[in-house]
């Protein structure tokens, strides 16, 4: 991976990723594709909307149809006819959260994560090197390393000993992951590490200077956030982590968020962003606009004939009315959730977009004054 680091206003920045599979120009949110694809859209829809990389899942896609399968197929680029980047995560998260614990196992320890399939409850162990060997089959362009994932609010101990092992699981990642490469398996591929500690301060200070000092890895991400937390306690831990973490690498903000926690941790040096929310909330009936949200599903737009949002440039809106995608929601249609979709990934894309000219034009400040002022209307 090149990062170059090319302009900042204030804390914001303005970066460019090469990687095989092209370019990528932060601030970047990143489309979550769980099963090698976007809920209701194709790869087609991704490229017309300017996706430059997504996300997919590494839990789901070695249960289903398992990575071996995707290999077959020349990796998830092959697999599902997406061109540009695709990141994956560990997985560790949804073994934790969907997996069929067996009270009788440890569901982590010093090696990895034990779990049952949500599928059909068979039995399986992710370790930090088997979660990249199961992303070097996948192919993916960015892999998110295996740390030791917690419930919060936790005690401090068991915070402290997640740091611990996902200090240490980064370590065992590292190092195998460049041993690898000397073998010439997950030459292309990148290698992130993930920043832990709750939001304590001490914590996510500890945690990041061990991380940060494996030189090695491409990139450092924030993780355990946006799990209930506040917000204001979620940008400030992000405020205060982001100073540990290098100027030349790609920062990493998981899970994250609504269109105003893209801008506040933009606001505070993030670069990428990932996010279920604009997928969800579109076949949910809640649509994201310029000017606020918009829940499609209200008898008020029964005979709306404005698009979802005036401002926007999306097929959507360029073509249908606010009355048409009310009338197919109720009707339960399966065209309502491509039409929202389109419409909401466009929104969150192109305010990235916005942001990033922003940030070039050393602009930011006003920027975000007038995106929160639109939302006053």
């Amino acid at each position: 991976m090149k990062f170059k680091l090319e302009a900042t206003s204030g804390n914001a920045r303005a970066a460019t990723l090469t990687m095989k599979h092209g370019e990528v120009q932060t601030p970047v949110f990143m489309p979550v594709g769980t099963q090698a694809s976007v809920k209701a859209l194709d790869h087609n829809d991704m490229l017309n909307l300017g996706a430059q990389i997504i996300l997919g899942n590494t839990y789901h896609l070695y249960l289903r149809p398992g990575s071996k399968t995707i290999k077959k197929f020349g990796g998830l680029h092959g697999f599902s006819k997406f061109p540009n980047n695709f990141l994956t995560d560990s997985g560790g998260f949804q073994a934790f959260s969907l997996g069929k614990l067996d009270k009788k196992n440890t569901v982590q320890d010093e090696s990895g994560i034990m779990f049952k399939s949500h599928i059909d409850g068979s039995k399986h162990y992710f370790s930090p090197q088997s979660v990249l060997d199961t992303q070097y089959e996948l192919g993916s362009d960015i892999m998110m390393i295996l740390d030791d994932l917690i419930a919060l609010p936790n005690t401090q101990e068991r915070i402290k000993l997640s740091i611990e092992r996902t200090t240490d699981w980064a370590k065992e990642a590292i190092a195998y992951h460049m041993s690898q490469k000397e073998k010439g398996i997950g030459v292309d591929q990148n290698i992130f590490a993930i920043i832990q500690g709750g939001t304590d301060k001490e914590f996510r200070q500890l945690s990041a200077e061990q991380l940060c000092a494996l030189t090695d890895f491409d990139g450092f991400a924030i993780g355990g956030l946006s799990v209930g937390e506040a917000n204001q306690d979620m940008y400030d831990t992000v405020e205060w982590t982001t100073q540990f973490m290098p100027e030349d690498k790609p920062r990493y903000l998981m899970g994250v968020g609504t269109p105003e926690d893209l801008i506040e941790n933009i606001d505070r040096g993030v670069d990428m962003f990932d996010c279920v929310m604009p997928t969800r909330n579109a076949r949910n009936g809640t649509l994201f606009t310029t000017f606020g949200r918009v829940n499609i599903r209200g008898a008020k737009f029964k005979e709306d004939s404005k698009p979802i949002d005036e401002a926007c440039e999306c097929y959507t809106c360029k073509n249908y009315s606010r009355a048409y995608l009310n009338h197919l929601f109720r009707s339960g249609e399966m065209t309502y959730f491509r039409l929202a979709s389109l419409h909401n990934l466009h929104y969150y894309l192109n305010l990235m977009r916005e942001a990033r000219v922003a940030i070039l034009n050393d602009n930011w400040v006003q920027f975000k004054k007038e995106f929160y002022k639109k939302r006053e209307n």
